[in-house]
């Protein structure tokens, strides 16, 4: 960019620097709104960065435990440093700045409309990102060009220097060259002033139905660097099981060699086939595995899964059912793509490849079908299976999950939504492994189709609430 061209941004800013507040407190429905939605993307007491700062309300509003706030208008930075003595704010050029520390999120709201080189800021902040960094993107959606532009004109919104419209694809394709993946889009905001009932009506249900989304007012992207760091973890390998005592053996004999190390689990969940007696006869059969056996002390794979993962020393936790319909043999697969960081959350996919006949019946495959579309739907990201008993991260993201459990509360009895709502909360990348569903060889499946469906539904409608529409 010019010199010239910089100084006239650096002067428009630096202009409109005292002003700032009271053009916020104008149009300060959409400025909250703003601000809710980063809080609630990003946990509270996190390191954070924020690109393009300005007087701070922002950085202020996630409530970091480190917060450092950046931008090139000095006047701006002067205000925010008298309102928020507690965190720091630094007079930079984001496309230049030279700070060695690491952050967890790192924020650029409305500021890509204002860079005259996106992709080099993009370039420049890859030294504060570690792998498990988020880049949370807000813009504005380019077809509100001219509304915005009437609303400076009719005097409902700050006048602002020359823009740059950026679709979701082009933003997308920046951070491609840059080595960043997108993990997720949402739309936000259909009418950015207060209207009583009306606010109700397009931005907590219309503006999260699709199509009526994709006119949104608001973008807002979560990325993540692409770092491909494969370093061997030793692995927990959780085996939760009721009455499935024929199956307890296989569990240890089919599962190959990987990780730096392996720990079974086994947990047992009130069985009457012995189970936990067959269990015990295995742990002293194969001393050369390192095999523990619990009995869980609650009820539900949810429960038993939870008791595990704490007892838990490996660095990666992984979750195999010991009906052994997801085969055993398979598990390298999503080991493999989690320590080559194709994804942060590994969940097993059943609904390619076709089924043995008596794998999956019929209604229970349609309930899976929707079940992915709905999701896929809720959480921003694709997903085929949702219901797959096999999920794969590491140790240290799940504690992250317990630490932000309290959102959601004890809602899940099988374990598998609280994980996958967990995780997206984090806004870990979900990935598939696809799987060959086989027929159980031992007992019987445990899934009764109208009770537990009724249970997912609620579930389902929870999350919803929960997480789109947070109503």
């Amino acid at each position: 960019m010019s010199t010239t061209g910089k100084e006239k941004l650096i002067r428009y800013f630096d202009g409109i620097a005292k002003k700032r507040d009271i053009w916020k407190k104008r149009n300060r429905f959409y400025n909250n709104a703003i601000q809710e939605y980063f809080a609630f993307i990003i946990p509270e007491d996190s390191n954070v960065v924020e690109l393009g700062c300005g007087t701070g309300d922002l950085l202020n509003a996630v409530k970091p435990a480190v917060g450092v706030g950046i931008d090139y208008s000095r006047n701006m930075i002067e205000i925010a440093k008298k309102k928020y003595p507690h965190l720091s704010f630094v007079h930079d050029d984001v496309a230049s700045i030279d700070i060695l520390q690491k952050f967890d999120y790192i924020i650029m709201s409305d500021l890509l409309s204002s860079l005259w080189d996106i992709q080099k800021v993009f370039n420049n902040i890859r030294k504060l990102t570690t792998s498990k960094t988020r880049i949370i993107i807000s813009s504005n959606n380019y077809l509100w060009e001219y509304i915005l532009k009437l609303g400076e004109i009719l005097g409902l919104k700050a006048k602002q220097p020359l823009q740059n419209w950026l679709s979701v694809n082009d933003i997308e394709n920046l951070l491609k060259i840059e080595g960043y993946e997108i993990v997720k889009v949402e739309k936000k905001i259909l009418l950015p002033k207060y209207i009583p009932i009306l606010n109700f009506v397009f931005n907590k249900v219309l503006a999260n139905l699709p199509i009526f989304s994709s006119l949104s007012l608001v973008n807002y992207i979560i990325a993540r660097p692409i770092v491909k760091e494969i370093q061997d973890c030793k692995v927990s390998i959780v085996i939760p099981a009721r009455n499935e005592k024929g199956n307890i053996e296989n569990a240890i004999k089919r599962v190959p060699a990987f990780g730096s190390d392996q720990e079974f689990i086994f947990i047992e969940g009130n069985s009457s086939d012995n189970t936990y007696e067959e269990m015990l006869r295995v742990q002293k059969s194969y001393k050369d595995k390192d095999i523990k056996v619990f009995k869980q002390t609650g009820k539900g794979k949810g429960n038993a899964v939870r008791e595990a993962f704490d007892k838990a020393a490996g660095d990666i936790l992984m979750i195999l059912d010991a009906d052994l319909t997801t085969p055993p043999e398979d598990m390298p697969k999503f080991y493999n793509a989690l320590i080559k960081n194709n994804g942060e959350f590994i969940n097993g996919c059943r609904l390619v490849y076709p089924m043995e006949k008596e794998a999956m019946r019929f209604l229970n495959y349609l309930g899976n079908k929707f079940f992915g579309w709905f999701f896929s739907y809720l959480l921003g990201q694709k997903l085929k299976d949702t219901l797959c008993g096999t999920k794969v991260l590491f140790k240290s993201d799940y504690d992250l999950i317990v630490k932000n459990r309290k959102y959601f509360g004890e809602f899940d009895p099988f374990g598998d939504f609280d994980l996958l709502f967990g995780a997206a909360k984090l806004n870990l990348k979900i990935t598939e492994v696809i799987v060959r569903y086989r027929d159980r060889e031992y007992g019987s499946t445990q899934i009764s189709r109208i009770t537990h469906g009724i249970l997912l539904f609620r579930m389902s409608f929870f999350a919803a609430r929960k997480i789109k529409f947070r109503i």
